[in-house]
């Protein structure tokens, strides 16, 4: 197989994966609420799986750029699949919580959750050098995960059936198990993906030009990532507080979400060349913020709902065209240390999370406004930061 006959395999796993991870991401708070703990203490450990997943990335980066990009997408799928496993096997609450934090999962549960993982935005951009052939890709991947997604909103609407058979916790703990197998499929289908020869590293970390540009999306993406989260990782958790509803109506907002970032992708990967690349990036992202605020400020659970769907649109259509942009001008042989910088400073940023728990708890809505300004903000500092592509 060739590259771009094995990009199949990649597909597989990102399908996969994304059932996986979105009902581990969306059933953690939750989880943790049947548990019996409080919001402060779950929005601390929300913010120690950031920690796992800063340290894991920053390293796998680096290690990508020497070894592989793929060996890094393979390494960063063991982590989860234990934890997973963790979680199905014990019911030890210190064991449940260990389990959490090694897998390294939190930020937002959103269609594209289950599509990155330390070494998927450096192995695109290695094999495929063409920008429009990187953001066609790039949605391709995206409609897919979002599609995907929908089966792990899917899996936690069904918890409520299973538990009257076998009780909440057990019901949690089978889904835990049905996830870890979709996790597990993820991890043997990216071994038959090929990667394109790369060109040897000749610096210790990376170039200085490489690093002149990523630290410009680093400070975007650090901005993003403050509002991200104290917005986002506990959302499926402030649903069911702010509006008194149960898993079920969580999962159906976020499965209906998934098909509508799926819908954005598309576009995104069919429209390329219409619309500018850096104006998409800001336009998308001062969008999310905006409605965001607009969500914090719903008197019902279904306009919170709509609106967080229609936000979805615009995730779904801006995150190809980010991701390709987020790269633009980095040199080849950097790609995976330069994005792991930039995923390491927004998995930092997005450590505060562990205020999230305790916004909550003072009001409902202060987390989604102070997260909205934040992420629109940084829809701003794109234009500001990022000079356009000559023509």
């Amino acid at each position: 197989m060739n590259v771009d006959d094995s990009f199949k395999f990649l597909q597989y796993s990102r399908a996969s994966r994304s059932a996986g991870i979105i009902f581990l991401v969306l059933a953690f708070p939750l989880y943790l609420k049947v548990l019996h703990l409080k919001l402060v203490t779950i929005g601390i450990i929300i913010a120690a799986m950031m920690l796992v997943m800063v340290i894991e990335t920053l390293a796998l980066g680096m290690f990508g750029d020497r070894y592989g990009y793929k060996y890094s997408l393979l390494m960063a799928e063991i982590l989860p699949v234990i934890g997973a496993f963790l979680l199905f096997y014990s019911s030890s609450l210190d064991i449940i919580i260990l389990a959490m934090i090694i897998t390294g999962i939190s930020g937002g549960a959103g269609g594209m959750r289950g599509l990155f993982s330390p070494g998927l935005t450096a192995l695109v951009a290695s094999n495929y050098e063409n920008e429009s052939i990187r953001v066609k890709k790039l949605g391709i991947l995206t409609v897919l995960t979002s599609l995907f997604s929908i089966f792990g909103s899917l899996m936690l609407a069904s918890e409520s059936f299973i538990s009257i058979y076998v009780g909440t916790l057990m019901a949690y703990r089978y889904l835990f198990l049905f996830a870890d197998i979709l996790l597990l499929i993820s991890f043997i289908s990216i071994i038959f993906v090929k990667e394109s020869k790369r060109p040897r590293k000749t610096s210790k970390i990376m170039k200085k030009e490489s690093f002149r540009y990523i630290s410009k999306i680093m400070i975007i993406n650090i901005v993003s990532g403050i509002g991200v989260g104290i917005s986002l990782p506990l959302l499926p958790l402030w649903i069911e507080l702010m509006y008194n509803t149960g898993a079920t109506t969580v999962g159906i907002i976020f499965g209906v979400s998934y098909i509508t970032t799926a819908l954005g992708s598309y576009l995104a990967s069919k429209s390329f060349g219409r619309f500018n690349v850096l104006n998409v990036s800001s336009i998308t992202r001062t969008a999310s913020g905006i409605l965001l605020i607009a969500m914090a400020l719903s008197p019902t659970v279904m306009i919170a709902g709509l609106i967080y769907i229609l936000r979805s649109i615009f995730a779904g259509f801006g995150s190809p065209n980010r991701s390709a942009l987020n790269v633009r001008g980095i040199n080849r042989e950097d790609y995976g240390s330069a994005t792991s910088f930039n995923s390491v400073s927004s998995g930092l940023a997005r450590l505060s999370s562990g205020l999230s728990g305790y916004l909550m708890a003072i009001s409902f809505p202060i987390p989604l406004i102070i997260g909205g300004l934040f992420q629109g903000a940084s829809g701003i500092f794109y234009k500001i930061f990022i000079k356009d592509k000559k023509k």
